[in-house]
């Protein structure tokens, strides 16, 4: 942008329509209520169905993979990880090779409530991805992707 933009409400709506970062946490916030509205009968929200979904592998993941993952910092996984081992979905163990790393554990009990969360997750999903048509949806998603 060539132009020095002052604070004028001018500027203001310049920055509404143009700014990524506003329409990407608008849109985020917008998602993460409509999941966590869905998933509520489980007593989940959409950052825990993510956070099951990501531990939901062949061998379990280090803490700080599920970080990178996540775009998290370890302080903030620790926090959204406490519900959940509460809850008996997930379990933090000391790695065998390496005592500094620590392996999260999906539980049987994880792994029901996330069977029982998927479908939940397709039909919003679902209803989601109507509002945009196939295309914009890819380019979408590859979008952001590429700003993870």
């Amino acid at each position: 942008m060539s132009k020095k933009l002052n604070a004028s409400f001018d500027t203001t709506r310049h920055v509404y329509d143009h700014c990524l970062c506003f329409a990407a946490q608008r849109a985020a916030r917008a998602l993460a209520r409509r999941f966590d509205e869905a998933l509520s009968p489980l007593g989940l929200t959409s950052g825990q169905f993510s956070l099951l979904t990501s531990l939901n592998r062949p061998e379990p993941p280090s803490m700080g993979s599920i970080a990178a993952l996540l775009v998290m910092d370890r302080t903030t996984l620790t926090a959204n990880l406490k519900p959940l081992e509460q809850r008996g979905f997930v379990e933090i163990a000391v790695d065998e090779a390496d005592r500094r790393v620590r392996r999260l554990i999906l539980t049987p009990a994880g792994r029901r409530v996330l069977q029982s969360a998927l479908p939940i997750w397709q039909e919003t999903h679902g209803e989601i991805d109507r509002l945009v048509t196939p295309h914009d949806g890819k380019a979408l998603r590859s979008g952001l992707r590429a700003l993870a």
